[in-house]
């Protein structure tokens, strides 16, 4: 029987799944795939190169900052808006980041089998690398619409897979698996007013949008899914990447009792984890 795990995107709500990650592998429940898209993307290629190593993404988490993944420009960002750019931020910053977390590597030869989403901008279908430079495909799957500009793979121009398919449960099952484990990354359940940027706003929308496809899914495939649940009440913006060891404790602490009572299969968690502390 073949174990995947899907890992969603949702901004710096993905510090969540670190909690998850470290939480299952400690239960000694382990992939054989895993599947991600967007944030997830990354979070899911790190972990099948180094799937002993969960502390090491964790590390790489709690020392991350918005600038180094948004780094905003006032002249680009108006440029965008005027329309003589397709996106505000430019990806230099992140294509950096991730070169270096994952180097050279390709899909192809991690540990345990890789798979990313992303969307075709121009046709809107779905497509799933699973070969090639996992730099490249990453930042493809991480391409927020209107934000970064979309990645040129091929002949397709790609951008961010939760566009269309946020937790990509569907290619985790069209690829084999037979039991799936969804690590979501929640939203911004408890906000008491919107997010103070337009980016703080624009990655709150795409996270309410997204999470809809997951609950769609989760029905379709109920006899083989178990989503860990998310954390709620949750007030941490998908921009804020200042509560990365706090999602990341609180998640770990919020899985390993859901995993204690049996995890129940086949049901998507709008509530009922832990809060997070000193919100």
């Amino acid at each position: 029987m073949a174990t995947a795990f899907v890992f969603a995107g949702g901004g710096s709500l993905g510090a969540v799944e670190v909690g998850m990650l470290a939480a299952l592998t400690e239960a000694a429940v382990h992939p054989d795939l895993v599947v991600g898209t967007s944030v997830g993307a990354a979070n899911a290629v790190w972990f099948a190169a180094n799937p002993s190593d969960v502390e090491g993404l964790a590390s790489r988490w709690t020392s991350l900052s918005r600038t180094d993944v948004f780094p905003l420009r006032p002249v680009q960002g108006l440029s965008g808006l005027l329309g003589f750019r397709d996106h505000l931020v430019p990806n230099s910053s992140l294509r950096r980041l991730l070169e270096r977390s994952l180097g050279d590597l390709d899909l192809g030869r991690t540990a345990l089998p890789a798979h990313v989403g992303a969307t075709d901008v121009l046709s809107g279908a779905e497509v799933l690398l699973s070969s090639g430079t996992a730099v490249d495909a990453v930042l493809a799957s991480t391409a927020i619409p209107g934000v970064f500009p979309p990645v040129l793979l091929g002949e397709r121009y790609l951008v961010d897979g939760g566009a269309v398919n946020n937790a990509p449960v569907s290619h985790a099952v069209d690829l084999g698996a037979d039991e799936v484990w969804v690590l979501p990354t929640g939203y911004a359940c408890a906000l008491t007013s919107p997010p103070r940027s337009a980016l703080g706003v624009a990655l709150q929308a795409l996270t309410l949008l997204v999470n809809h496809r997951l609950t769609l899914d989760v029905e379709r495939y109920r006899d083989r899914v178990r989503v860990v649940p998310a954390l709620c009440p949750l007030k941490v913006s998908p921009g804020d990447f200042s509560q990365s060891r706090k999602l990341i404790s609180a998640a770990h602490e919020s899985t390993r009792a859901w995993l204690a009572a049996g995890c129940p299969a086949g049901q998507v968690h709008t509530c009922g984890a832990v809060e997070i502390p000193g919100q």
